[in-house]
């Protein structure tokens, strides 16, 4: 793509799109995908529809030339719920707090089916027990094979797969929710005083536990277990009706296999992509996993294994 001189491309994230802000200062971003523009453009942007329908802040739709791969979005600037917590840390709770009730609002969204601007229908996927075992497993297709000694990896991903398999079927909650499927502080922005959601391109309806899991026990920030719980309670406190025993089983499973996808996902990204900056963080996505194995005999089994093969002197790798 030729550049126009009046567009300044801007840092890019673990997606095939590319952001340019222009330089006369017009208050819109263009979203450039020349791969998988059906979700990166169309379903992004009909997601965000939905968001905004339901009084949840997401960028707007500002205009749109799905031929020539780009959408035009409002510009939200560049300060993230991220940015902000690494700078006032002091004022964690009163964000995070923010975050949740707008987490409580994302779950109550019971339309699946919008109207994309190319006036086609999108229906929001159900997120089945097969597609979360597919997403666990790319630990097993692009992490192990760049850690494990070959000779090695069939028996591990053997012993992989029926555990993985065993921790889906042990989630006990039913009831599906919108879930945003990647609900951290880097992805939400902050700006007029108010949080918008971004990168909402892979939202399903899915168990109730898993955008929570990936807001508290996520990969890109360090939190002490007990602000974990802290910010768990606050979830419990909102939503009176959750069976806690259940909630937290679900939680805790889903927060694991949410992990081991985000370490296969951090290394699909160096090897087919040569995107190598999100390496340093798989030892921290290392920690997560231990901190939930550690105290739960759910996962003795699991545990044994990861034990077994990944001693943590592998764990450490990246680690800065």
């Amino acid at each position: 793509m030729n550049l126009d001189d009046n567009l300044i491309q801007l840092s890019g994230d673990a997606s095939f799109r590319k952001f340019y802000r222009f330089k006369n200062k017009k208050k819109s971003i263009l979203v450039f995908a020349e791969k998988e523009k059906k979700n990166n453009l169309l379903i992004y942007s009909a997601i965000n529809k939905l968001l905004i329908k339901n009084k949840i802040k997401a960028p707007k739709l500002i205009n749109q030339n799905y031929k020539k791969k780009f959408i035009e979005i409002e510009d939200l600037g560049n300060k993230t719920i991220f940015d902000i917590l690494i700078k006032n840390k002091s004022k964690k709770f009163k964000y995070y707090y923010k975050i949740i009730s707008i987490l409580s609002k994302l779950q109550k969204i019971k339309n699946n089916k919008i109207i994309t601007f190319k006036k086609t229908k999108y229906q929001i996927p159900i997120y089945s027990k097969n597609i979360l075992y597919k997403e666990s497993k790319m630990f097993l297709d692009w992490y192990v094979p760049k850690i494990i000694e070959k000779n090695k990896q069939k028996k591990l991903n053997k012993k992989l797969k029926k555990n993985i398999k065993k921790l889906i079927n042990d989630l006990k909650n039913k009831k599906k929710v919108f879930t945003h499927r990647d609900f951290h502080i880097s992805n939400m922005m902050y700006c007029k005083n108010n949080i918008f959601l971004i990168d909402s391109q892979d939202a399903v309806y899915g168990n109730t536990a898993y955008d929570l899991a990936s807001l508290i026990d996520d990969v890109r920030i360090k939190t002490t277990l007990k602000d974990k719980e802290k910010l768990f309670k606050r979830y419990i406190i909102i939503n009176k009706s959750i069976d806690v025993d259940e909630f937290r089983n679900d939680f805790e499973i889903l927060s694991v296999l949410r992990n081991l996808k985000i370490i296969g996902i951090f290394s699909r990204l160096s090897v087919r992509d040569k995107k190598n900056k999100y390496l340093k963080l798989i030892p921290h996505a290392w920690n997560l996993i231990e901190q939930r194995t550690n105290k739960n005999q759910n996962f003795i089994d699991l545990k044994n294994i990861l034990d077994k093969y990944f001693p943590q002197k592998l764990r450490r790798k990246y680690e800065n």
